[in-house]
């Protein structure tokens, strides 16, 4: 349904990737919104979905979280909805995201979907991540400038804006057309009408994020217990003094515990966990069983893959000939380095079925596998 259009994936990535911003005109042509505003309104009223609505009414910013009650309460002045991973519960949604696949699947976050009425927005701002965002219907006026050093205001204690920047992008988008924004760019969104925006936001771990996944993945499974040792001690005049050669065994230390596969195994996991607003795993009275899996699959019977989900895994060495894993969810999954290729084909497919010239005992193999994906709500027969 969603296709890249006036868009070269090496251009863009060597030359505008966390380094400026591009306006790509009508990077998706006769652009069909996944979802209209009436849906989008619908989502902010369940429990388990991320959402908040932010006005300016009266030179006066107001920001309301969801879930809401009475959403058109908050409806005043110019406003916008914002929902947050709409791609977990609109398979067109998740569709139109999977077009910037050209980023790795780890890096991809969710995508937030907006409704705004004319003359809304949230102000002009600072993000620390990369976004694309797509005009649905309606029109929508972009200012984009270059980081530098703004002063920062809060109009309202969950909304941070900054002050006037010098736009180097001032855009009109259309339906279909697609900005890129880096991080540190400041921007400013203003609807000229009620109009629908997509965008795909990215993840960037920072250290502190990393650093506190990997000590509670090593307290969990009770790792790196090895101490300090000093058998030469220097004598030192004073004994507070902590020697250079001492920091850096502190370092060696730390360090191999990173370089080990214990890192590998954690990154990865954590890498996949996308915090899934709701579970779809079966009870345990529906879960199928492998023989049950085995003859849907014998039969003809497409799996398709839920939406939002992305399945990840590390890059092997060219020396390895170990199993084959990834994940799913922070969920580990393994099957034999042979039939890696033919599992790498059934994860980028989002509708799967066995095709009648496989081998019998690829099925054998597979069904162990996809019995645990369905049984855990990642897949599901159709």
């Amino acid at each position: 349904m969603y296709q890249l259009h006036n868009f070269d994936q090496e251009t863009f990535l060597r030359d505008y990737w966390q380094k400026k911003p591009l306006v790509i005109k009508q990077g998706f042509r006769d652009f069909i919104d996944p979802l209209d505003e009436n849906e989008l309104a619908g989502l902010a009223l369940e429990d388990s979905v991320d959402s908040r609505l932010i006005s300016q009414h009266k030179e006066s910013w107001h920001v309301a979280h969801g879930p809401f009650e009475d959403i058109n309460a908050h409806c005043i002045g110019a406003w916008s909805l914002l929902v947050q991973k709409v791609d977990q519960f609109i398979p067109d949604a998740d569709e139109l995201m999977r077009c910037f696949a050209f980023i790795p699947h780890w890096r991809m976050t969710d995508l937030m979907v907006s409704f705004s009425n004319a003359k809304a927005g949230v102000g002009p701002h600072i993000d620390q991540y990369d976004v694309f965002i797509i005009q649905g219907k309606g029109t929508r006026r972009w200012q984009i400038g270059l980081p530098g050093n703004y002063s920062e205001s809060l109009p309202h204690a969950d909304l941070k804006q900054i002050s006037d920047f010098s736009p180097v992008i001032d855009e009109i988008l259309q339906p279909g057309d697609i900005i890129y924004i880096p991080p540190h760019h400041p921007h400013n969104g203003v609807a000229l009408e009620d109009c629908m925006n997509y965008s795909v936001g990215f993840r960037a771990p920072s250290q502190q994020e990393l650093l506190t996944s990997f000590a509670d993945y090593a307290l969990e499974h009770n790792l790196f217990n090895k101490r300090y040792k000093d058998q030469s001690v220097e004598l030192r005049p004073f004994p507070g003094e902590i020697k250079q050669q001492e920091l850096q065994q502190f370092k060696r230390l730390l360090l191999e515990s990173v370089n080990t596969p214990h890192f590998d195994h954690w990154l990865t996991q954590y890498l996949s966990e996308t915090n899934r607003l709701s579970s779809n795993e079966l009870n345990e009275e529906d879960k199928y069983s492998e023989a049950e899996i085995s003859e849907l699959l014998l039969s003809g019977v497409y799996f398709v893959r839920e939406t939002g989900i992305k399945a990840m895994f590390t890059e092997q060495q060219s020396t390895e000939n170990a199993d084959f894993i990834f994940f799913v969810e922070g969920q580990m999954f393994s099957i034999a380095a042979e039939h890696k290729n033919f599992v790498l084909n059934f994860l980028n497919s989002p509708n799967f079925s066995l095709e009648s010239q496989k081998k019998p005992e690829i099925c054998l193999f597979f069904t162990q596998t996809l019995a645990k994906l369905v049984n855990s709500g990642f897949w599901f027969p159709e």
